[in-house]
């Protein structure tokens, strides 16, 4: 495929991601079908099916791509963090987590997308382990995030980097998921689990 052949590709999948976001925020993962994401994104059915083989794969990817936008603004914001100092060894915990958590794009739709994904998870058996290995992935990638901190020197953990992220991915998804329920807007929800996340890492560091 060329180049152009590619970002042609890339795009249509992007805009069926898109697309599909939208829908779901109308209708929920059940009610959301492939002729309304195809009607949101302007494509055919045609079009839809050279990319995605199902409506759960589409849905699958859209929240691995939820996942992935919320790690990559956590790790720019931590090397922004780290380049300027803020991660020394006396900084307060909260605030370093309000200020991480603030950069992230958390909102109520990635809630309630992964929501109805765990909830599908529970039902069906290749759901559940096609997102136990996306939660891993993420876990992992918070790992890494820990990793990093931790090789810089300015602070220790009681727990392996992986115990820990998963610890802290655990009391993120509770927070995020009460906030929702409370009705929270996306810049609330991106504080609410902040003091809670705030007092655990508290509790990790050595």
């Amino acid at each position: 495929m060329t180049g152009s052949g590619t970002r042609s590709r890339e795009n249509t999948r992007a805009r069926l991601l898109e697309a599909a976001a939208l829908v779901f925020a109308e209708a929920g993962l059940d009610g959301a079908t492939v002729e309304a994401v195809c009607e949101r994104a302007g494509f055919t059915r045609g079009a839809f099916y050279s990319n995605f083989e199902s409506k759960d794969e589409l849905f699958l990817e859209l929240a691995s791509t939820v996942g992935a936008e919320r790690l990559a603004a956590v790790r720019a914001r931590v090397a922004e963090l780290t380049e300027s100092g803020a991660l020394a060894q006396d900084c307060d915990a909260t605030t370093l987590v309000q200020q991480v958590m603030d950069s992230g794009s958390d909102d109520r739709l990635g809630v309630m997308l992964l929501s109805e994904i765990r909830l599908r998870a529970l039902r069906d058996p290749a759901w559940g382990a096609a997102y136990l290995k996306q939660e891993q992935e993420m876990v992992a990638g918070i790992a890494r995030i820990i990793d990093d901190i931790v090789a810089s020197g300015t602070m220790s953990l009681r727990l392996e980097p992986e115990i820990a992220a998963r610890m802290l991915l655990i009391v993120w998804e509770g927070m995020s998921v009460r906030g929702a329920m409370a009705g929270l807007d996306d810049a609330q929800l991106r504080r609410t689990g902040s003091a809670e996340l705030g007092r655990l890492v508290t509790l990790l560091l050595g």
